[in-house]
């Protein structure tokens, strides 16, 4: 546990680069501090053997990160922040992920950031260099424009509309960005009015793409079980609902998707903005060859 109370526990992983479907990802922690709701990771295919709350953290990560880049043959984009956050509250004074985002900066990588956090901003000076010599994606996931109704969804992090702010700073020095826009809770988030005002800030900080499954959400054991607590919690009654309509079912889809869909490709085919899923995951993978950029920026 460090000073600001957050539970955490540390040991030496044996490794820490993964390779799913050509996507090389890396998990700096196991566990999350920011209290989401909905959170997929909880659920008990993961197999954590500890607290969700009480942080694994992987203290040799940048050690193991060096070593497999350092033999490494090809460059290619390195992902974090699909499990865990990579700017929890523990970063601020580990540095885990600031440590890794040097290494994959030192040897010409490339870097795909996943987060919900405004601690991104402390590293700004590395993922624009990174960007500068390789490429860099940073991601942010944004669920509700209300900040009162984010406090309850996600109430250990900052609001969607900081989030939107750490956007627009990317924006400002050129890194491209893709957002999540998921999970839509039936009954909660899932209004016309939130989905419009989001895709409008997406559209205002120069979003490259948004990434949406379904206007929904997924729910297996561990993670249901704990939803279900929280809707008992801050919306009586409405379990109940849930049960009722949609059973044990693992996808969970909002009964207003259909017109939430339509805004949603709207808003992005007039801005020119990626809304399918593959095309998304396609650039934040694709790695561009370095002759081939120094070719586009001398003509």
């Amino acid at each position: 546990m460090n000073e600001k109370g957050d539970k955490m526990h540390f040991v030496n992983a044996k490794g820490i680069l993964t390779n799913n479907s050509g996507f090389v990802g890396m998990n700096i922690y196991r566990g999350c501090s920011h209290g989401c709701i909905y959170c997929d990771s909880r659920s008990s295919c993961y197999h954590f053997t500890h607290s969700f709350e009480d942080i694994e953290v992987k203290e040799n990560a940048p050690d193991l990160l060096e070593m497999a880049l350092r033999s490494k043959r090809k460059k290619c984009m390195i992902g974090t922040g699909s499990m865990s956050d990579p700017y929890m509250h523990c970063e601020e004074n580990l540095r885990l992920t600031r440590r890794c985002l040097e290494i994959i900066l030192r040897y010409d990588f490339g870097a795909c950031v996943q987060t919900k956090s405004d601690r991104i901003l402390r590293d700004m000076d590395i993922l624009e260099e990174i960007n500068k010599k390789a490429k860099c994606v940073v991601q942010m996931t944004l669920t509700t424009y209300d900040d009162d109704l984010c406090k309850i969804i996600e109430p250990n992090v900052c609001n969607t509309k900081r989030r939107i702010e750490v956007l627009g700073e990317m924006q400002k020095r050129g890194i491209p960005t893709v957002v999540w826009l998921t999970p839509i809770l039936p009954f909660i988030n899932d209004t016309k009015e939130n989905i419009t005002e989001i895709l409008n800030e997406c559209v205002g900080v120069g979003v490259k793409g948004i990434i949406n499954f379904g206007m929904g959400l997924t729910l297996r054991e561990g993670d249901r079980e704990y939803y279900f607590a929280a809707l008992d919690k801050y919306f009586p009654g409405l379990k109940e609902r849930y049960i009722k309509r949609y059973g044990n079912s693992y996808e969970l889809t909002s009964p207003n998707a259909k017109e939430l869909k339509e805004i949603f490709y709207e808003i992005c085919h007039k801005n020119e903005i990626m809304s399918k899923p593959d095309e998304c995951f396609k650039f934040m993978n694709e790695l561009p060859d370095k002759y081939e950029q120094m070719s586009i920026f001398d003509l």
